[in-house]
């Protein structure tokens, strides 16, 4: 059985664990809002129609942001169609999904939802059929405390206090093809500076996502983003990443390795971004926003041109990728999750994308409880026990052969540390097939107990959990760990997450 070293240095850190990194996507995108976190008449809704089996484990999730409404959705809405009295709004054709949209959940429903689960919102304004006006007005409505039309509107709304939004992303993904109101870089650069400078005209306070490289595989990656911040670098705080992935056949190993192509992307455009800030001899440092990740099973998204989306049929909340994840897939996430956190420093808000039904690690069904996906757990967990500051680690382990992204290390490894209590939280991604020695150097820390340690994967990597066995697939507890002379060993299954817990108030007890 091979090792993998690593030592812990409380001295030696990266940056604090940001409280925005645990973030999630709501789009109006098939049954995410419509049967997901809004079905009126449910047995489990309230009397505003919010599900409360979904909210309540959206909270035991630890979502700490909702990124809302989009997502493609956002770019062909007008805003004012989702405030007024529901019975007066109208429906309108959904032009990125093809979807037929009540507007009946709207903002301040959604505002609603996000104090309940005590998520802060993140607010994606129409940059792909509207513009600055339509963006400024939407502040206006939500923060904005009154005597003017857009806040005076809310008030008549019934919500007197304004909402102090802070995070505004302009646009979603306004390099892709597939979106709507594509732009240049030099088109949307220019735009989006001049719409961060009037929007922060309204609000000083708020903070400004500006959009960049969208898709890992277009032409353009990172030069697109850096021609829009040569326009935009001094009127917006962050800029915006999306990646997903899912398993690549006959390559384990790269499928697992996912979390070194996001620490890829993140390198790419922290380094574009500085670039251009040198350039402009700025002295701000902008941050990324990871506002979009996870696994999509996209080839089973069977549409004959990805752009036009034909094969779409103008519904009302039809069933789109509500992929099933397996344990080999909450590994994945894992690792994703792992390698955002490691990048604390520079990447502070990162959304899961989405939070319900799509792609989502919640599931729900009409009529009946909803239910944790597998990967529902290793966010959870991170969420919960990734605590204080992300420690600097160099993991020293054997490399795997990927026939993708050639070699790998066998195990990546991440740990946190809370200056507080002392407690610290490990974190191991196995990406081999067979099993590992974790060995962790804590000469520098306190005696410590393991208190808590979990696997997944492992075994049965293809089990789901579903409606009718909600709990094929959960963390299992471990007993496989010994700490001598302030070094602690742990076993590592084959293909697994592992998280361990360490206390040194639990060894004073001992």
């Amino acid at each position: 059985m091979s090792n993998c070293d690593v030592t812990l240095e409380p001295g030696f850190t990266i940056a604090p664990v940001p409280p925005r990194m645990f973030g999630a996507l709501v789009e109006h995108m098939g049954r995410c809002v419509y049967g997901g976190v809004y079905e009126p008449g449910h047995p489990k809704a309230d009397a505003a129609g919010l599900r409360q089996d979904v909210l309540q484990l959206a909270r035991e999730m630890g979502v700490t942001m909702a990124r809302y409404p989009g997502g493609n959705f956002v770019s062909s809405l007008d805003w004012e169609d989702t405030v007024g009295p529901v019975a007066e709004r109208p429906a309108r054709l959904e032009l990125a999904w093809r979807e037929i949209e009540p507007n009946t959940f709207g903002l301040n429903e959604f505002m609603s939802w996000t104090q309940l689960a005590e998520a802060e919102p993140m607010m994606v304004v129409n940059f792909g059929t509207r513009g600055i006006a339509d963006a400024c007005n939407l502040l206006e409505y939500t923060n904005f405390p009154g005597g003017t039309k857009y806040s005076d509107l809310r008030i008549s709304h019934g919500v007197r206090d304004p909402y102090g939004i802070k995070m505004w992303c302009i646009g979603n993904e306004q390099d892709g093809p597939w979106q709507i109101g594509q732009k240049s870089a030099v088109e949307y650069g220019l735009a989006a500076a001049e719409t961060a400078k009037a929007m922060k005209r309204i609000d000083p306070t708020i903070e400004v996502v500006s959009c960049a490289s969208s898709w890992r595989f277009l032409p353009t990656m990172n030069s697109w983003q850096a021609t829009v911040l040569e326009h935009a670098y001094e009127y917006v705080d962050y800029v915006s990443l999306h990646g997903y992935f899912e398993p690549i056949e006959g390559d384990r190993a790269g499928y697992l390795a996912s979390g070194l192509v996001i620490e890829e992307l993140i390198d790419a455009a922290v380094a574009t971004s500085d670039y251009v800030g040198a350039k402009l001899r700025s002295k701000r440092k902008l941050q990324v926003a990871f506002d979009e990740w996870n696994v999509w099973y996209e080839s089973r998204f069977s549409i004959d041109d990805r752009y036009a989306d034909q094969n779409l049929t103008w519904e009302f909340a039809p069933r789109l990728i509500e992929d099933t994840y397996t344990a080999e897939d909450a590994v994945a996430v894992a690792g994703m999750l792992m390698s955002l956190l490691k990048h604390s420093d520079r990447v502070t808000v990162a959304c899961l994308s989405e939070l319900v039904n799509v792609i989502a690690p919640i599931r729900a069904e009409p009529g009946s409880e909803a239910w944790r996906q597998s990967t529902f757990y290793p966010f959870a967990l991170m969420a919960r026990y990734a605590r204080g500051h992300v420690l600097r680690i160099e993991p020293r382990v054997e490399k795997l052969h990927s026939a993708t992204y050639g070699d790998v290390p066998a195990v990546d490894v991440l740990a946190t540390l809370d200056a507080e209590s002392g407690a610290v939280a490990v974190f191991a991604l196995n990406r081999h097939s067979e099993p590992m020695t974790l060995q962790v150097a804590m000469r520098a820390l306190p005696e410590m107990s393991v208190v808590g340690h979990v696997v997944m994967g492992g075994t049965r990597l293809d089990a789901t959990n579903t409606e009718a066995s909600p709990e094929q697939v959960v963390p299992e507890p471990s007993t496989e760990h010994e700490i001598t002379d302030r070094k602690l060993l742990a076993q590592l299954p084959p293909t697994s997450w592992t998280m361990l817990r360490l206390d040194p108030a639990a060894a004073l007890r001992d």
